[in-house]
C-alpha cells in the first residue's frame, strides 16, 4: 500500500509538483498528433530551435491558470493573444487550423489535465471518485481563466473520459508531424547539462502515449523497455513522495517568479 503522506489532494497542488514536468513530453506529444493542431505547429511552430523556449511558455501559461493573480491573468492573456493570432490558416489534408477554435484549444487544455492526473496517479495511486471531482471541476474552472469557457468542456468528469476516448481515435500523425516529433524528443538547442536526462525522458515520453498513438510516432517498444518503464515508475512512487515539498514545488515556484517578471515587462491594458 502506497503511503498518503505529503499526497497532494486538489488540482492546485497537483500542479503545483515537479512531477508535472515529467509529462510534457507526452502532453506534447498528443496534442501535435490532433491533425489541425499539428498542422498550425508545422506551419508556424520552430521546435527545432526553440523548444525550452516553448516549453517554458507552456509552463507560464499554466502556471498563470492555476495560480495567477487577476492581473497576472490580464497580462499572460495579452501574451496569448499576440502568440495565437498569426496562427491560421489551412492544411493540405482538410485539418484547417486557428489558434482561437476553441476545440483546438478545449483538446491542448485536455492533453495538460489528462497527462497530470494520469502521471500523477500512477505516482500516488488513484485518486477516490470525489477527489477526482473536485480536481476535474477546479482544472475546468483555472484553465477557463484565459481564453477557454468552461462551457466548452464537457460536464462532468465521465463525459470528459468519453471526450477523450474519443478524440484519441482520431489522432493521426503525418510525415511533417512525425518530423516535428523528433524535434521534441532528440531536441539539439538544449543545454549540456539536460543532455544525459533525454533517454529516461523518451523512455518516459513513450511509455505514457496511448498504444495506438506511440505506435504512430514510431517510437520503439517492447517487454524489456516496458519493464525499464514499469521500474522507473515504482521507483519515482517510492522516492517522489518523500522529498520535501520545498524541493517538489521549486519549478511551480520559478515559473511564478517568471510569470511576475512577464507581467513587470506588459504594457498597461488601455482604459
Amino acid at each position: 500500500m502506497r503511503s498518503s503522506r505529503s499526497r497532494p489532494v486538489d488540482v492546485r497542488a497537483i500542479a503545483a509538483e515537479a512531477l508535472t514536468l515529467a509529462g510534457g513530453g507526452r502532453a506534447l506529444l498528443l496534442q501535435i498528433a490532433h491533425p489541425a493542431v499539428g498542422r498550425g505547429v508545422v506551419e508556424h511552430s520552430d521546435f527545432a530551435t526553440r523548444l525550452l523556449e516553448r516549453f517554458d511558455s507552456t509552463m507560464l501559461y499554466l502556471t498563470a491558470s492555476m495560480f495567477g493573480t487577476p492581473e497576472e491573468l490580464r497580462a499572460m492573456r495579452r501574451v496569448v493573444n499576440r502568440a495565437h493570432a498569426p496562427v491560421r490558416g489551412g492544411g493540405e489534408h482538410g485539418a484547417s487550423y486557428n489558434a482561437y477554435d476553441p476545440e483546438l484549444q478545449l483538446w491542448v487544455a485536455a492533453t495538460l489535465y489528462q497527462t497530470m492526473i494520469d502521471l500523477h496517479e500512477r505516482i500516488f495511486g488513484a485518486l477516490t471518485a470525489e477527489q477526482a471531482d473536485v480536481a476535474y471541476r477546479e482544472l475546468v474552472t483555472a484553465l477557463s481563466n484565459l481564453q477557454l469557457s468552461p462551457d466548452r468542456w464537457p460536464p462532468t468528469r465521465h463525459d470528459f473520459d468519453e471526450y477523450w476516448e474519443r478524440l484519441v481515435k482520431t489522432l493521426s500523425v503525418d510525415d511533417d508531424v512525425l518530423a516535428v516529433s523528433r524535434h521534441i524528443l532528440y531536441p539539439r538547442a538544449v543545454p549540456w547539462w539536460l543532455r544525459p536526462a533525454l533517454p529516461a525522458t523518451r523512455l518516459l515520453t513513450a511509455g505514457l502515449l496511448p498504444e495506438p498513438v506511440r505506435q504512430q510516432f514510431r517510437l520503439p517498444w517492447d517487454a524489456r523497455r516496458q519493464r525499464r518503464f514499469d521500474r522507473a515508475l515504482q521507483w519515482t512512487a517510492i522516492l517522489y513522495p518523500r522529498l520535501p515539498l520545498a524541493l517538489r514545488h521549486l519549478p511551480r515556484d520559478r515559473y511564478l517568479a517568471a510569470l511576475r517578471r512577464t507581467v513587470a515587462t506588459q504594457e498597461p491594458a488601455p482604459s
